[in-house]
């Protein structure tokens, strides 16, 4: 296992919002650093979060979790959409200056990654190269519908989807052609039996640790071939 350092931030969003709390964990040698925001119920140390961390930081990628504001103060709904896209924006800053010459992708689980896509299509995330999406939320549950990537047109950026076939918040029958649209930026990976969640049933023969370790392995194959000149 990489040896990894771990560094608690604060993160100052606006004179309006505050500050948010961030964890940067970096591996000896690392690649990459992924500014990766978490989803709607649940804050930068839920268990999955913390277990992709450290299964990236295995492969020499580095992470920055943070707070969305609502998460920080314990809050049951989520702040508006440009609270939450500039909180993104002042994540990916404090990962270039906690980081600097580390390239960076951002995106996130659910909600987060979200709105890191909503971000990079209003204005570009300085020094990002991709964004990575742990289960992009298409649609709300048994509501198909693709309006909430009619934004990832305005994205320039490479986009990797990681989608589970039993995500009931992404229909794959309409994310496929949504990927196919958006051309060469976007690689879908889909996950056999899993769910919005990364879980899969007894019944299918895996684990979640099989699970993450795909995720992982998606991952750092994707980020393989954007590899930048000169890192490593």
């Amino acid at each position: 296992m990489a040896e990894t350092e771990q560094t608690a931030l604060d993160i100052v969003v606006g004179e309006t919002v505050g500050r948010v709390s961030a964890l940067l964990a970096r591996p000896t040698g690392a690649r990459w650093l992924y500014v990766l925001a978490h989803g709607a119920g649940a804050g930068m140390r839920h268990p999955f979060l913390e277990a992709v961390a450290r299964a990236l930081a295995d492969r020499r990628i580095a992470t920055l979790r943070y707070q969305f504001p609502y998460m920080e103060r314990r809050e049951g709904r989520p702040n508006p959409p440009g609270v939450l896209e500039a909180t993104v924006r002042a994540a990916v800053r404090a990962a270039e200056a906690a980081a600097p010459g580390l390239p960076l992708v951002a995106g996130g689980k659910s909600l987060g990654g979200r709105m890191t896509s909503s971000a990079a299509a209003k204005q570009p995330l300085d020094g990002v190269q991709g964004l990575v999406f742990l289960g992009f939320p298409l649609h709300p549950p048994k509501r198909p519908s693709s309006e909430r990537a009619e934004h990832l047109d305005r994205v320039s950026l490479p986009m990797l989807f990681l989608q589970g076939t039993r995500d009931d918040l992404a229909d794959l029958s309409l994310l496929e052609p949504m990927c196919r649209r958006l051309g060469p930026r976007a690689t879908l990976h889909v996950v056999e039996g899993a769910d919005h969640s990364f879980r899969v049933l007894k019944r299918s023969g895996r684990t979640d640790a099989q699970v993450l370790d795909e995720l992982v392995g998606a991952t750092a194959g994707w980020l393989g071939a954007l590899e930048p000149a000169g890192v490593g």
